[in-house]
């Protein structure tokens, strides 16, 4: 400890750690000065030691497949390579049975413990259409949670059926919603969101969803995408947006920033972006995550979706505590031609040893299912 004391001290960004130390989380413009510094090995050293002290060297991840409902989207989002317009001759919804016989082989074959129900925004699918869904999930696979829906595709909902987001909500937790992902934010800055995804809903409409969410008892996590066209300042502004929304209802479970895959989008044929952001910048994330979200959020994902497993064994060690999940059926990220985007539990609990730490198997809600 005396010897990061010191590495603090020579460090331009070293009173905002050291406040970080003591439980006094960075504001706006502290967060800008550690996004805009490349002294990400000294973020790393406090981050992970805020992370030990709140879970010693162990690490979950929570075994579970992704269910994407429909690729049919009319919001055009330039950074995604899944979407089909209606009609499209590779366009497809999954019929309600084909959904129980995915959850039935996921159960009976891996013993999934979450399904992630995610998928376009499909105007011609009625709310009935999730709420028989997550029915018979319910019903036929009482130990699965349901995580499902972005607040954009709860928004879509809402436009299809004339009605509000909050009626909307009410009638899917009725019908076994769980819990929200936090896809759909990107970068919650309106100005960014014109650029990449000018027809989906703005930063305070998917803030308001998420409040609506959290004051109905359904938790959610929280993502940011970052390496496209945003500058520090909107990452920051991310950041702050989610830890006020969080201060007011505490609903947030998670927070997972990951890095925008630019292959086969119309941002890297439009030249936009070529690259993705890599490996470097994503422990910064991580740290920053967790720096700003110390006490406040408390699980923070190490995101090896977009980065691979090595990084992801890294990030464990720059401030993430959670590896994610297993991801069987993943077919958003798949259709960028990333890596491999699923998982076999077995290979998370080796990648997890490797780095020395305990492994714990955890639910919907992080509670535990097991210790490995």
């Amino acid at each position: 400890m005396s010897q990061l004391v010191q590495q603090l001290h020579r460090s331009e960004i070293g009173d905002v750690l050291e406040n970080s130390l003591r439980g006094i989380r960075p504001n706006f413009n502290d967060c800008v000065r550690l996004l805009r510094s490349r002294d990400v090995h000294l973020m790393g050293l406090v981050a992970d030691n805020l992370t030990k002290n709140k879970f010693g060297r162990k690490t979950s991840f929570v075994n579970n497949m992704i269910l994407n409902y429909t690729n049919v989207c009319i919001t055009d989002c330039k950074f995604c390579a899944f979407y089909r317009p209606p009609d499209h001759e590779e366009s497809y919804t999954v019929s309600i049975e084909e959904i129980e016989s995915r959850m039935k082989t996921a159960w009976e074959m891996f013993g999934i413990t979450q399904v992630m129900f995610q998928g376009g925004h499909n105007p011609t699918l009625r709310i009935e259409y999730f709420e028989d869904a997550f029915r018979i999930i319910r019903k036929k696979f009482p130990k699965v949670g349901v995580h499902g829906l972005s607040a954009s595709e709860i928004d879509m909902i809402s436009k299809v059926e004339h009605t509000s987001t909050k009626e909307v909500l009410s009638r899917l937790k009725d019908s076994g919603l769980q819990s929200v992902p936090g896809a759909g934010a990107e970068i919650l800055v309106d100005e960014v969101k014109q650029i990449i995804s000018p027809k989906k809903i703005s930063s305070d409409t998917w803030l308001r969803i998420m409040e609506e969410a959290h004051n109905m008892g359904l938790p959610a996590s929280a993502t940011m995408m970052y390496g496209h066209v945003e500058t520090e300042k909107d990452i920051g502004e991310h950041f702050v947006k989610i830890a006020k929304l969080q201060e007011k209802t505490g609903g947030f479970m998670a927070f997972i920033p990951w890095s925008f895959e630019p292959n086969y989008t119309r941002m890297q044929k439009e030249q936009t972006v070529k690259y993705p952001a890599g490996g470097t910048q994503l422990l910064k994330m991580i740290a920053v995550s967790r720096i700003m979200y110390d006490g406040l959020i408390s699980h923070i994902q190490s995101s090896w979706l977009t980065n691979g497993i090595a990084m992801a064994q890294i990030a464990l060690q720059y401030g993430a505590d959670d590896f994610g999940g297993t991801l069987l059926g993943e077919e958003v990220v798949s259709c960028t031609g990333a890596r491999s985007t699923e998982l076999t539990p077995a290979k998370i609990i080796q990648a997890v040893k490797q780095i020395g730490y305990e492994v714990e198997e955890r639910d919907n809600f992080y509670n535990t299912v097991k210790m490995h």
